[in-house]
């Protein structure tokens, strides 16, 4: 067994009912655990609720029943300033960054909460993004889609998330794009920080995932390493189709 495995509990969401509208439920009792030092990843069908979980952790869906909490703290429906100095970091899919400011700027508003600790915070944050450190004065809107990724994950990581929310970091990518995506989730993890990514990549995502989970109509169907789920017939045929030969 793991480290990962035997490590205690940072997040534990347990049969959460959520939707978007009154009486539309997105969610139908869905359950995760992410352990400390864990990389879960979430795939699943479209439709299927995914980016709505990782909305529902960060307070932006209406929860209507269940639980979510945070190294044993009941965060369920906070709001997202409350959720951040608590230690949940989100990265959204799109409109992630502030286009208008420069780099430096961008990393100084994901501490606004803690802007004494910018220094010691930067020197963490460049030393997985180190390109970022020569070009902070650079507007983040001249920026290409993955360069722009990579400011947002920066900026969560700013105020030294216990959980970092990963909403399809890899979308509208190129496949080499796709590529450094995939390997900054897994430095940042390296580096200690537990992750919870959805991604449509399902394949990508279960390689380098610790966990994965897999959502189909608002819940939970599968859940494993990915190794167990890229070699899951049924996870094969239902969701994955060639990707997981």
């Amino acid at each position: 067994m793991s480290a990962a495995a035997t490590a205690e509990l940072v997040v534990d969401i347990q049969n959460v009912v959520a939707g978007y509208l009154p009486g539309v439920d997105i969610l139908n009792g869905c359950s995760l655990q992410a352990r400390r030092g864990e990389l879960i990843g979430i795939i699943g069908p479209n439709g299927a609720g995914k980016s709505t979980l990782l909305k529902s952790i960060f307070g932006q869906v209406n929860v209507r029943s269940g639980s979510i909490t945070l190294e044993g703290r009941d965060i369920t429906s906070l709001r997202a300033n409350q959720l951040v100095a608590l230690g949940v970091g989100m990265v959204p899919q799109t409109n992630n960054v502030f286009s208008t400011l420069t780099i430096e700027e961008n990393l100084q508003m994901g501490l606004y909460q803690r802007p004494k600790a910018y220094d010691e915070r930067l020197e963490f944050v460049t030393s997985i993004f180190a390109e970022l450190g020569k070009r902070l004065k650079q507007r983040a809107g001249s920026l290409s889609g993955g360069e722009r990724q990579m400011v947002a994950m920066s900026r969560a990581l700013m105020m030294d998330p216990k959980v970092l929310l990963l909403d399809e970091p890899s979308a509208g990518l190129s496949p080499v794009r796709q590529d450094e995506a995939f390997i900054r989730v897994s430095e940042i993890n390296k580096a200690g920080v537990t992750c919870i990514m959805v991604e449509q990549n399902a394949r990508r995502c279960l390689q380098i995932c610790d966990r994965g989970y897999v959502l189909d109509q608002g819940s939970d169907a599968y859940t494993g390493t990915g190794r167990e789920l890229l070699g899951d017939p049924k996870v094969t045929e239902l969701y994955l189709g060639t990707l997981g030969e």
